[in-house]
């Protein structure tokens, strides 16, 4: 008479963070599961530990290599203490037991409960336990819900390590930062004034340290923590927080992010030096269909040929050459500098442009105002506030540094009717003495006071100056 064949089993034990006090712990699972199998005289292969990972999912480390194993080689059953060790989700405990145990002749076998699927009765038990298990996940997390809402309607925001721009959270309250706050301001003060997203986004980039993008600019616009809410559920309740902006001001912005007259603003805004995302935005034309050239996506774009913009479209049969942008920006860039470094050619390109290519005056004075008020803020902010002195001196540097090459622009442009060539030669010494390490705002200024447009015809480029 040959010896009965053993049964090959493996355990599986689990723990999760919220219950590290139960009576279930790793080491107490183990020798439970050991005692077991000892007594059953079942060779135990192995036994798979998961630490610290909640039933609520399968996206378990152990859990998954002991379901490889159960498919790779012949394991008879899988024990485990208790059965929502396996799973509290009624729908993973029968597809893990179903699909992944049972579809490769694994039973399974919970000691507490005293069952196994080997008998029509344990796989019965198994689909009723799981409804008990669901159940106690789902009563966790109502109350876990339940707590969410009073402290909602209480005024306190939820926290949960995503802390608003402008905020701290110390001691479950928020509490304004003075200089992120700034940050804040701006945002909403540009938008209103006509600013784009990407434009926002590019000048908050370049003046800011931190992960800037269009879409963190729209959430911070959509935000209504900055006017005193917290929400939850999708329910905005009262905060007990001190708002950053004010409520006319945030209605204001989130109907131009939703209705047509913000493709107004955009446009007037777009006629200005400053307020675009390239460093040739607004210079670019087409040689043979007569439209502008758009920056996006590495490229300088026919409108006609990209037909991002029907009103743009003058062809829709243009095939003009698309540009890549640095290549473009470095062909521009050099043919200023060879003015600097060969003045005498200036005299060469002395005649007057057909239309009319003053700087926007009106533009640049209000930039320049609206600088004047950042930096009296930024003063102010310092008398009240910890903020260190050289964080504080380095932003007023940078909006000095514009306000200084604007101002520059303004004195060259009031000599442009009287003496056009003195006032290329001006406006040429400042860019050889700025561009370098201006920022993309000032660059681009800096080019438009010398190039009136830019005019593609396939490969062939003809720079139209501003004189």
């Amino acid at each position: 008479m040959t010896d009965k064949k053993k049964m090959m089993v493996c355990g599986y034990v689990r723990v999760s963070t919220e219950n590290q006090l139960e009576n279930y712990s790793i080491d107490e699972q183990v020798q439970r599961i050991q005692s077991y199998c000892q007594a059953k005289d079942w060779v135990l292969l192995k036994i798979y530990t998961d630490g610290g990972f909640s039933g609520g999912n399968t996206d378990r480390p152990a859990l998954q290599q002991m379901l490889t194993a159960v498919r790779e080689q012949r394991v008879d059953a899988v024990v485990v203490y208790k059965l929502d060790r396996l799973s509290r989700s009624q729908k993973d405990t029968l597809t893990l037991i179903e699909d992944d145990l049972l579809a490769n002749h694994t039973d399974f076998v919970s000691i507490n409960e005293n069952f196994d699927t080997s008998s029509p009765f344990g796989r019965a038990m198994i689909g009723i336990l799981s409804v008990f298990a669901q159940l106690e996940k789902d009563q966790i997390t109502e109350r876990f819900t339940m707590g969410r809402i009073g402290r909602s309607k209480a005024g306190y925001y939820h926290g949960g390590g995503i802390i608003p721009l402008g905020y701290q959270y110390k001691d479950g309250l928020l509490i304004v930062d003075p200089y992120q706050s700034i940050m804040v301001r701006e945002i909403f003060q540009n938008f209103l004034a006509g600013k784009s997203i990407n434009a926002i986004w590019h000048d908050m980039a370049a003046r800011y340290p931190g992960k800037w993008s269009a879409a963190k600019i729209q959430c911070i616009l959509k935000n209504n923590i900055y006017i005193g809410k917290v929400k939850f559920a999708g329910i905005a309740y009262d905060g007990i927080h001190e708002p950053l902006i004010s409520e006319r001001d945030f209605r204001t912005a989130n109907e131009l992010l939703s209705s047509s007259s913000r493709k107004n603003a955009l446009n007037a805004a777009q006629k200005t030096p400053f307020r675009a995302d390239t460093l040739l935005s607004g210079l670019v034309r087409c040689g043979r269909c007569g439209a502008r050239y758009a920056g996006a996506h590495g490229y300088y774009k026919c409108y006609s040929r990209s037909k991002t913009s029907k009103k743009q479209i003058m062809d829709p049969h243009c095939k003009n050459d698309n540009w890549e942008i640095n290549a473009l920006n470095q062909i521009a860039v050099n043919a200023i500098m060879q003015l600097v470094e060969h003045p005498d050619a200036i005299a060469d390109i002395l005649h007057p442009t057909e239309e009319h290519s003053a700087l926007d005056t009106a533009a640049i004075q209000r930039r320049i105002k609206e600088i004047d008020t950042q930096i009296e803020k930024l003063i102010d902010l310092y008398q009240v506030s910890a903020i260190p002195m050289e964080t504080l001196t380095g932003r007023v540097n940078e909006l000095n540094t514009e306000r200084k090459t604007l101002s520059g622009q303004m004195r060259i442009e009031q000599t442009r009717q009287n003496n056009p060539e003195e006032r290329f030669r001006d406006a040429l010494s400042q860019f050889a003495a700025e561009f370098e390490k201006a920022p993309l705002v000032t660059r681009r200024l800096l080019v438009s006071s010398l190039i009136n447009r830019i005019i593609l015809d396939g490969k062939a480029v003809e720079i139209v100056w501003r004189v």
